[in-house]
């Protein structure tokens, strides 16, 4: 049986950050499918943090806020230099 498709939403914010930051939906998409590590948001107990790297951008990460419940929102996103310090 098929697994249902994770719907996924993201907020004007996270839409804006992209444009600006020069990085897709797709790439968003890729760290949530497959994350590299994770966290509660410290902030919002609603929210998670997500990292991995972008093959594209020179393995970079990608530091994506999510929702953490279905239907996820993505509600921003943004390279993380410190992230491979922190692992």
């Amino acid at each position: 049986m098929k697994k249902p498709k994770e719907e996924l939403t993201f907020t004007k914010h996270a839409l804006a950050r992209l444009e600006k930051r020069r990085l897709t939906q797709e790439m968003v998409k890729q760290v949530l499918k497959h994350p590299e590590r994770s966290e509660p948001d410290p902030v919002d107990p609603e929210l998670e943090q997500i990292w991995g790297r972008i093959p594209a951008l020179a393995n970079r990460y990608l530091r994506v806020i999510v929702s953490k419940e279905s239907p996820r929102r993505v509600i921003t996103a943004h390279l993380d230099r410190l992230a491979e310090k922190r692992s």
